[in-house]
């Protein structure tokens, strides 16, 4: 099979196609035929050399969409359609950049879908992030309001979406005034131009600041993520844009708010139930949910793609499809680069 092979950290040029033999099935684990995986800011911080728990060479990828291909042992047959992601992918083994990929079971989520890959590919491990970071690290709760804080990131989008969808009002933030519309677009009640001091102006569209904020820039924005919060409100960590994730010399009376409650997110698999999963993919194929813009491309480009997710060149989610994904040409809808 073909994978991408992250030789060790550096710059994009250490990620090269290789052949690599086909991951034998073994009892409890599933291997699926790649049709098309999603880039995600993680493997950036991975290939740059500030992810922890990695192994170097590795095939990158904690997420990918495909065909059941082998799962002895497994209640999943051959043929299934399904979502791999987490529990270890792209980190302690290979992961979903590859043609195929062997996952633990506990990994997978299965599924069924008429829509193209790349718009497939686009939703596990964001779909999975968004509906955690909502609902298990903020409660959101319908007729609340929601900052979220990068707001045109793949992330961003999908927390839009799925706010939107429990019936919250959403503000979000763009560093780029020419996004502001694209925020708009997919249907932010507020777009606001990010000039790293914010907390002003949501108080001024939301008296006493708002019920819930999604931090996904990281902790240079998070004291004034925190102070646009009202009290009793929550702040849940979840990203990491600016790829600083430390607070130095953190002392929390003085740098938490009175009254503002501070919680994080990180999860996997499991935090997305298959039905959860399946109702949305189904609202997208009936064009009544979309989790924002897709970028698609070729497998070989895989430099390309990664180079995009690096210098913030894209707005929305970037998406690789392996060679038997994109079989037919990339399918409409979706816009390579």
């Amino acid at each position: 099979m073909r994978a991408v092979v992250l030789s060790e950290p550096g710059p994009v040029e250490n990620l090269q196609i290789q052949d690599l033999p086909l991951p034998e099935p073994r009892p409890g684990w599933v291997r699926i035929q790649v049709k098309a995986f999603g880039l995600n800011r993680s493997e950036h911080h991975m290939r740059l050399g500030v992810a922890e728990g990695v192994r170097y060479p590795i095939v990158p990828g904690l997420e990918a969409v495909g065909i059941v291909d082998a799962a002895p042992g497994s209640d999943l047959r051959p043929g299934q359609q399904a979502a791999a992601l987490m529990g270890g992918m792209g980190r302690a083994f290979n992961g979903g950049y590859a043609e195929y990929t062997l996952v633990p079971r506990s990994s997978v989520v299965p599924f069924r879908s008429s829509l193209p890959w790349d718009a497939i590919g686009a939703v596990p491990e964001t779909l999975q992030t968004a509906y955690g970071s909502l609902t298990t690290g903020l409660d959101l709760q319908a007729g609340q309001t929601l900052l979220i804080r990068g707001g045109t990131s793949a992330l961003g989008y999908a927390a839009a979406a799925v706010a939107r969808d429990t019936g919250a009002t959403v503000l979000a933030t763009t560093r780029q005034r020419e996004r502001l519309d694209d925020l708009a677009a997919y249907g932010v009640d507020h777009p606001i131009l990010d000039d790293g001091a914010i907390s002003r102006h949501v108080h001024r569209l939301v008296p006493g600041g708002v019920d819930a904020a999604l931090e996904l820039v990281g902790t240079p924005a998070l004291p004034d993520t925190l102070a646009s919060t009202r009290v009793h409100g929550t702040v849940c960590f979840a990203g990491m844009l600016s790829n600083q994730w430390i607070v130095r010399d953190f002392y929390p009376i003085a740098y938490i708010p009175r009254g503002v409650r501070l919680t994080s997110y990180g999860g996997g698999a499991d935090d997305l139930p298959s039905a959860v999963l399946q109702r949305y993919l189904d609202q997208m194929a009936d064009d009544a949910f979309s989790l924002g813009p897709v970028v698609a491309y070729p497998m070989e480009r895989i430099r390309d793609a990664h180079h995009v997710i690096e210098t913030n060149a894209v707005s929305g989610k970037v998406v690789i499809l392996t060679p038997s994904g994109a079989a037919s040409g990339i399918p409409s809808g979706s816009k390579e680069s």
